[in-house]
C-alpha cells in the first residue's frame, strides 16, 4: 500500500487540458472524500469545498479569476468541465493552511484515479469581490470565509507532462 501512495504523490502532475466528458459522480465522491481526510490544525476542520458543476457559475467564476489576472481573454480553469472551490472559516487557527492540504489531498486522489487536476490561484481575490461574496451568500457561506484556490478536474486530453528534476538543495540535513 505505502509503495502504491508514494508513487501516487510522485506521479501527481498539474493537467491543463481537459475532454469534455463530465467526470463521473463516483470519481468526484472518492476524490471528494480525500480532500475531507486532509489534515487541519487542532482538528478544526476549517475548509469547505463547493463543488461547481453549473457551466454558468463556472464561467462567471472563471470570468472573475480572469479579472484578477487583467486578462479577460484568459481561460484559467482551462476547459475543465469541474471546479472544486475550497474556502477556508478565517476564525479557526490555521485555515489557510488546512485549505492548503485539502486542495493536495483533492489533487493527489484525483491523479490516482485516472481525472486529471490543476490547482488554480486567485480564489480569494474572486471571493473577495462583490460577485464573489454575492456566491458565499448564495450558498450559505455565513461568516469569514476565504477563498484559498480553486480545483479543476476533468479527464485528461493527452497524456500528463514528465516531472520537472528536481532541485539539488531540496532536502538539507541537520
Amino acid at each position: 500500500m505505502a509503495k502504491t501512495t508514494l508513487e501516487d504523490l510522485k506521479n501527481r502532475r498539474s493537467i491543463r487540458a481537459f475532454k469534455s466528458d463530465p467526470v463521473r459522480d463516483e470519481d468526484l465522491d472518492a476524490i471528494l472524500e480525500a480532500g475531507t481526510y486532509a489534515p487541519s490544525g487542532a482538528n478544526k476542520q476549517s475548509a469547505v469545498i463547493v463543488v461547481v458543476k453549473d457551466k454558468a457559475v463556472r464561467d462567471k467564476l472563471e470570468e472573475l479569476n480572469a479579472e484578477v489576472l487583467e486578462n479577460p481573454k484568459a481561460k484559467p480553469f482551462y476547459g475543465a468541465p469541474l471546479v472544486l472551490a475550497v474556502l477556508v472559516d478565517q476564525s479557526k487557527p490555521t485555515p489557510v493552511e488546512d485549505g492548503a492540504l485539502v486542495l493536495g489531498n483533492l489533487q493527489i486522489a484525483a491523479s490516482a484515479i485516472g481525472v486529471g487536476a490543476c490547482w488554480i490561484h486567485r480564489a480569494r481575490q474572486v471571493f473577495e469581490s462583490p460577485d464573489g461574496k454575492a456566491f458565499l451568500e448564495k450558498w450559505g457561506l455565513k461568516g469569514d470565509y476565504r477563498g484559498v484556490g480553486f480545483c479543476i478536474l476533468g479527464y485528461p486530453e493527452g497524456p500528463a507532462p514528465q516531472p520537472a528534476p528536481r532541485k539539488a538543495d531540496y532536502i538539507i540535513r541537520v
